[in-house]
């Protein structure tokens, strides 16, 4: 049997709420910078929740001419301005290799729903004329950033979206994974996007009871596992990631950033919304992603935390970490990005993997702001690293993504050695 191949990281690309760079994304992990604010897409007056994180700044005309921007949801827009980041930097684009080679595998967890709702809502103020748009089906469809991406790039390799809620975009890295693993490809773009700052997402999660309230410190409001934790704040944006196999990195001398070594993906069977109380199929993916990569709990360094801020969502994922790494919980260090960036959906676990690398790249645990009176029903026995960056040399670590629907995914990262 062929031996597997081994995968590596050779190049990022973020849109995020709290900058629209790799360079810039890192510097506000790292400095506890909210990207919560007031929102300013829509009027949100008789909506419970106000506030939101969303991008600012983002420029598309950088990435995209004028007619692609009107043909194209904003979710797909920010899909291909983290991908042609990802792109340039690892130099994926200077290649004469096969394109049959290079795969997309780019998630949303919704997809277009702000177009969706344009029309719906022109529809209805126009008398229910059938008249819609010919952009419609084109912008909402959640696979189109995928095809998109490959289309401006001219890559003919395996091309999809995976929709599994908010660990879409780990399952699409595990995906990747898989496939260059196998031999079925030399390097995929992956990542994830979402677009979902409007009134239907607003109201619909609302409507759930799954968002946090705090409209007078929207800044502060995620704060996952702090007793006063009342719900997520939604984010916006994307994130990819060019992986390759080793041998194709190394044949055209790209930067090798980190290494994909593992992945796990379960499923709670438990509930719409609510993850299973104890944590055993978390417990269980964190475990398959180990030993895939043939490690131990104790060679884990960091575990980049789902953690919502939802009063139900947190406690199991922690109780799932403090078994599997009980023998090494003086050494494990663990933080919650979304405390910075909101939940991006279907784009977190793509963000939350490249905060991930980039704490192995650069020996630095990114801290879980706002968090200030720990919840006394959570009996918190692990280095949950609060407020400011901790310098920690990190050698391996894992990103987790849970979805509604009760999809779990965690992704294992390590350094990048020879041997």
């Amino acid at each position: 049997m062929k031996p597997l191949n081994r995968v590596v990281v050779t190049g990022l690309g973020a849109i995020t709420p709290i900058g629209n760079t790799i360079e810039q994304y890192w510097s506000s992990l790292k400095n506890g910078v909210s990207g919560a604010g007031p929102i300013s897409r829509f009027d949100c007056s008789r909506f419970k929740t106000k506030f939101c994180c969303e991008v600012k700044g983002f420029e598309p005309s950088l990435y995209l001419d004028s007619k692609e921007i009107c043909s194209m949801d904003l979710y797909a827009q920010y899909a291909v301005a983290a991908a042609t980041q990802a792109i340039r930097s690892s130099g994926l684009h200077t290649t004469n290799a096969d394109k049959y080679r290079y795969g997309v595998i780019f998630s949303s967890g919704i997809g277009g729903l702000g177009s969706l709702q344009e029309e719906i809502v022109r529809f209805v103020q126009k008398d229910f004329n059938p008249r819609f748009s010919p952009h419609l089906i084109i912008k909402m469809i959640s696979n189109m950033a995928a095809g998109i991406i490959a289309m401006k790039y001219d890559f003919r390799g395996a091309n999809y979206g995976v929709v599994s809620a908010c660990a879409s975009s780990t399952n699409a890295i595990i995906e990747a994974f898989n496939l260059l693993r196998l031999g079925k490809a030399d390097a995929i773009v992956v990542g994830g996007s979402e677009a979902a700052i409007n009134a239907t997402a607003i109201g619909g999660f609302n409507s759930l009871q799954a968002l946090s309230k705090n409209n007078d410190h929207p800044e502060s409001a995620s704060r996952p596992y702090d007793k006063s934790r009342d719900g997520f704040v939604l984010g916006e944006g994307a994130g990819a990631l060019v992986l390759e196999t080793l041998d194709h990195a190394k044949t055209r001398s790209a930067p090798i950033i980190a290494e994909i070594a593992g992945g796990g993906m379960t499923a709670d069977a438990y509930h719409y919304t609510l993850p299973q109380p104890e944590g055993r199929s978390v417990y269980k993916a964190m475990q398959l992603a180990i030993e895939e990569a043939e490690m131990s709990p104790d060679q884990i360094d960091y575990v980049n935390l789902h953690a919502t801020s939802t009063p139900a969502g947190d406690p199991p994922e922690l109780m799932a970490v403090q078994q599997l790494f009980a023998d090494s919980l003086n050494t494990l260090h663990v933080s919650a990005t979304k405390s910075m960036t909101g939940h991006l959906l279907g784009a977190a676990g793509a963000i939350e993997a490249i905060a991930t690398i980039l704490a192995i790249k650069e020996s630095m645990i990114p801290p879980t702001i706002n968090t200030e009176i720990i919840d006394p029903s959570i009996n918190v026995k692990v280095n949950l690293t609060l407020q400011k960056a901790q310098q920690k040399e990190v050698n391996a670590a894992i990103s987790n993504t849970f979805g509604f629907g009760g999809q779990n995914a965690s992704v294992l990262i390590r350094k990048y050695r020879e041997n």
